[in-house]
């Protein structure tokens, strides 16, 4: 499943040039041209991310983080054609995640949307069908949601956190310290092989939850 990007921005010239951009990377992109609009948006279709211009009228991008993180964490990555330190730390004070002044190079862009959504536990689209969201505690596999255990979980949700890195037994063994009187070393590789049952096609030959000989496990990267 693709990340679901919201673009809020009130010039459409710059708006279709960051629909465009986005939508090549791989990602659902919808666009608001006003603050209002957006935080509509947001509550009727809830993203998994937010493009959102500072300088927009009616309500600006400010007004429009304000608002957001009253009862959100969904990530936002402020644009702004002012490089004021002031507006940078603004906008980070009231709660955007990121932040990046125009003009800007579209390259750049795709790869903060990349790293947001990787650190907020949303995979990169080129990654494969496979999307974990912490926040909704939620795991969905080739547009189907896969139903983990706590345990199961918790091991996926860190991997899904950084694709490609390879995480050894213990490393993932500690992530489940505290979970459970009966969790051994025998553990990790139990929920690697029911995760891979529940988000491979061929569980045999997994292409997704790969084992590193010798070392440990990683999500693959692409």
């Amino acid at each position: 499943m693709n990340a679901k990007v919201l673009v809020a921005e009130d010039d459409p010239k710059q708006a279709e040039l960051l629909r465009r951009y986005l939508e090549h990377e791989g990602h659902t992109v919808t666009v608001a041209t006003d603050g209002r609009a957006a935080l509509a948006l947001v509550r009727r279709q809830p993203p998994d991310l937010l493009v959102l211009d500072v300088m927009m009228p009616g309500i600006d991008g400010f007004e429009v983080c304000r608002v957001l993180r009253r009862d959100s964490g969904l990530p936002v990555l402020m644009l702004t054609a002012r490089g004021a330190e002031e507006d940078l730390l603004l906008g980070l004070d009231l709660g955007a995640d990121d932040y990046l002044t125009k003009p800007y190079r579209p390259r750049e862009l795709a790869a903060r949307v990349r790293a947001l959504l990787r650190r907020t536990g949303v995979p990169d689209p080129r990654a494969g069908r496979l999307r974990v969201d912490p926040a909704r505690h939620e795991v969905w596999a080739d547009g189907v949601e896969v139903i983990c255990t706590p345990g199961e979980f918790l091991l996926l949700e860190m991997m899904a956190a950084e694709p490609g890195r390879v995480f050894t037994r213990d490393q993932l063994l500690r992530r489940l310290h505290g979970f459970g009187s009966d969790v051994t070393a025998r553990t990790v590789d139990v929920h690697v092989l029911n995760l891979r049952r529940k988000i491979e096609a061929d569980p045999s030959a997994p292409k997704r939850l790969l084992t590193v000989w010798g070392v440990g496990y990683k999500l693959a990267d692409g």
